[in-house]
């Protein structure tokens, strides 16, 4: 029973996060080392795990998750393993080390709750949705991990020289918060792009950073409009 099944033990922790397989986190806990967790998403764990769903610390911060704007988080604190899944999505694990990342709540699936962090407004959209669309800026020395429908593409900017990098909203996942950004409407690319949405408009960003994309057009996974 236990040899055709060897393949799927957990492997020795050889970090604070990694993947095991594209669509689970393992995160190891240790007392004084908290994590950020989006509320249901933890499958299994070992040791001795304690949660806090919606603590005053989030609540104050992400007011805007509060009316439905993102997903609610939950503080995990202990010492054991922690397991977390969203509904068999990819989880890519990012090490920020000093940098920023500007991240769709609907994609975030776990951070070190050290992290700085805020819930903001993306600069340069209102006037193609509405009052704007929000994000969760997090940055410093620690870990984040996102979600993706699929398997994401993780485009260059600073690549391509000065030309600007369009992207779909309801397929996008996070991006460098130094980038510039601004809407774009394109009746011409309609049947192209906002096929989610039903939107004829991009997000176009410039300079120096990356921009992560997913291969889902779910609306339901897009930057939420604030009401």
């Amino acid at each position: 029973m236990n040899q055709p099944l060897a393949g799927y033990a957990p492997a020795p922790v050889t970090a604070r996060m990694e993947n095991h397989g594209n669509h689970m986190l393992k995160v190891a806990l240790q007392t004084g080392h908290d994590l950020l967790a989006r509320v249901g998403s933890m499958v299994a764990y070992e040791g001795f795990v304690q949660y806090e769903p919606n603590p005053p610390a989030v609540r104050q911060i992400a007011r805007d998750w509060m009316t439905g704007e993102g997903a609610p988080l939950m503080k995990c604190s202990g010492d054991g393993l922690l397991y977390l899944a969203d509904y068999g999505a990819d989880v890519v694990v990012i090490n920020l080390n000093g940098d920023g990342i500007s991240v769709n709540a609907t994609n975030l699936l776990a951070f070190d709750a050290h992290l700085t962090w805020g819930v903001e407004r993306v600069k340069g959209l209102a006037k193609f949705a509405g009052q704007g669309l929000w994000n969760t800026k997090i940055s410093g020395q620690g870990w984040v991990a996102l979600t993706s429908r699929g398997k994401p593409i993780v485009v260059d900017c600073g690549g391509g020289g000065e030309d600007e990098t369009y992207v779909d909203p309801d397929a996008l996942v996070a991006w460098s918060p130094n980038l510039k950004v601004k809407g774009k409407r394109s009746f011409k690319a309609q049947s192209l792009i906002g096929r989610g949405s039903g939107e004829a408009y991009q997000m176009a960003f410039s300079g120096q950073g990356i921009v992560v994309v997913q291969p889902s057009e779910d609306s339901t996974d897009r930057l939420r409009v604030r009401g």
